[in-house]
């Protein structure tokens, strides 16, 4: 005979100080696991079952493609330009990027930024400024080849303008405030 408060597994009632309440089985029992008809009203929903439904299938092969590991330890890439190194790291890696060697103020910056570990937020705080820095190099740097950069292009201003212009409208209001104060405050320190 059971006590008031004990649980029947197969009821799924729970007994408690004369109160009986029902409740829904957490798990079910694997023959009771829905078949894939009643999970076909779910979008997308066996998508991968199919050959003919997985997005990759023109650009898969079967078999897949054989691309053996690496034997051994990689090859170091020379190395013609700095490389900034973590501290947590030893060396640099085997391969690594050349593109966009540090340089200039952005340069000074970034070489600052790798003194400190990856988890001080120095590093990345000096890492995000190096990089505000080097957009300005660049348009000077434009500017000194006599190319004038389009700005407003590469800000999407043009898309900006067709698909939100609310937004466009309070980004131009916010920032002609600030060049305005910006400007009303320099004016009044020179009085």
């Amino acid at each position: 005979m059971k006590t008031s408060h004990e649980v029947d597994p197969h009821s799924h009632q729970h007994h408690h100080k004369g109160h009986t309440h029902q409740f829904q089985q957490d798990y079910p029992d694997e023959q009771q696991r829905p078949s894939r008809e009643q999970l076909a009203h779910i979008n997308g929903w066996g998508a991968d079952l199919d050959r003919k439904d997985r997005p990759a299938v023109p650009m898969e092969r079967t078999p897949p493609r054989f691309i053996p590991e690496p034997v051994g330890k990689l090859p170091q890439q020379p190395q013609h330009v700095e490389v900034l190194v973590s501290t947590e790291r030893p060396g640099i890696t085997p391969i690594f990027g050349t593109a966009q060697p540090p340089s200039g103020l952005s340069g000074v910056i970034r070489r600052a930024a790798f003194r400190w570990a990856e988890n001080d937020l120095r590093h990345w705080l000096l890492l995000l400024a190096a990089d505000r820095v080097n957009v300005v190099e660049g348009v000077a740097d434009d500017l000194a080849r006599g190319k004038v950069p389009n700005v407003l292009g590469e800000m999407g201003i043009k898309s900006e303008w067709q698909y939100n212009k609310a937004g466009l409208v309070k980004k131009v209001a916010i920032a002609g405030a600030v060049v305005g104060t910006v400007a009303y405050l320099m004016r009044r320190k020179e009085r």
